[in-house]
């Protein structure tokens, strides 16, 4: 098939691979443009652009998809499909309609539970106990198209960037067989009880709240690792937890440290770090913060 290839962080480089791969000519590649970034704050191509320009497939930047010119470039390829995969752009409709077979999105949930930008956290942050990729048949609503095929992915325990990672994986074996004969996967409508939506992760929400329990403290760790990073202050300064387990926490006032080893209290119970970064730091053990960075019993953070 020629294929155009819509998406821009590294979930959507196995997708991509995967079609080329496959033996698809990927005709291509849609990414979101390129931004500052690193302490410089000099221009960087998106992971899709990398890889794309690695493979030799032309890769085009648009701000916006709503320029008529961007529209007729779009239609002027002739593809048979478009395989969307995290781009960052609304779809217009002369967009939508230009390919043979319409576009089809590689999303990480089961729709149509958690429709939207950030399925992947929401998920986490609200203690599913299960998750997974969903192609589907793109329409001009948010994630409401007809559904081609479904995977589930189990998630206890398991980082945000964990999970991301086998989602993409799983979503690209998902996507190459539906591609391969779409007939084989006709759509079905979205149901509409279990609706549930995904928006965009405000780096706000990643301050820990030890007013709440362990268990929903640990999802908060979960969710925003290994970005933007769940983080408490101390001493002026962010300290980010990627990693925790949870402790029993007595009768201590939340936010409280209760021991040498940095077990917080929470409302009830309580966590204790076992992977910590400091500002500027690489990850590292907490007994190695502590040994730099001594955080004392009976402190309470913020």
């Amino acid at each position: 098939m020629r294929i155009i290839f819509m998406g821009t962080p590294q979930f959507a480089i196995p997708s991509l691979d995967a079609l080329v791969e496959r033996g698809h000519e990927v005709v291509a590649a849609y990414t979101q443009p390129p931004r500052p970034a690193g302490r410089g704050k000099a221009l960087s191509p998106s992971p899709v652009q990398a890889r794309a320009e690695a493979l030799g497939i032309e890769v085009r930047h648009p701000e916006k998809l709503r320029d008529p010119t961007d529209q007729v470039a779009f239609a002027a390829l002739n593809a048979d499909i478009a395989v969307v995969a995290a781009y960052g752009l609304i779809l217009p409709r002369a967009i939508l309609d230009a390919p043979r077979l319409g576009c089809i999105n590689v999303h990480g949930s089961l729709l149509p539970r958690w429709r939207g930008a950030a399925p992947v956290q929401r998920a986490i942050l609200a203690g599913d106990s299960m998750t997974g990729v969903t192609i589907m048949q793109m329409e001009a609503g948010l994630d409401t198209g007809p559904m081609l095929a479904k995977c589930e992915v189990g998630m206890t325990g398991k980082t945000a960037g964990m999970l991301t990672t086998e989602l993409a994986d799983a979503g690209a074996r998902l996507l190459v067989e539906t591609v391969a004969d779409l007939r084989a996967h006709p759509p079905i409508l979205q149901p509409d009880d279990g609706v549930t939506y995904a928006p965009k992760i405000d780096k706000t929400e990643a301050r820990l709240d030890f007013l709440i329990s362990a268990p929903q403290l640990l999802r908060q760790i979960l969710a925003f690792a290994p970005v933007p990073g769940a983080f408490f202050e101390y001493q002026g300064e962010r300290i980010r937890i990627l990693a925790a387990d949870i402790q029993t926490g007595g009768s201590a006032r939340p936010a409280t440290v209760l021991d040498a080893t940095l077990t917080i209290a929470c409302n009830p119970g309580a966590i204790r770090p076992k992977l910590v970064q400091r500002a500027g730091k690489s990850v590292m053990r907490t007994a190695d913060l502590l040994r730099g960075f001594p955080i004392p019993p009976g402190t309470v953070l913020k």
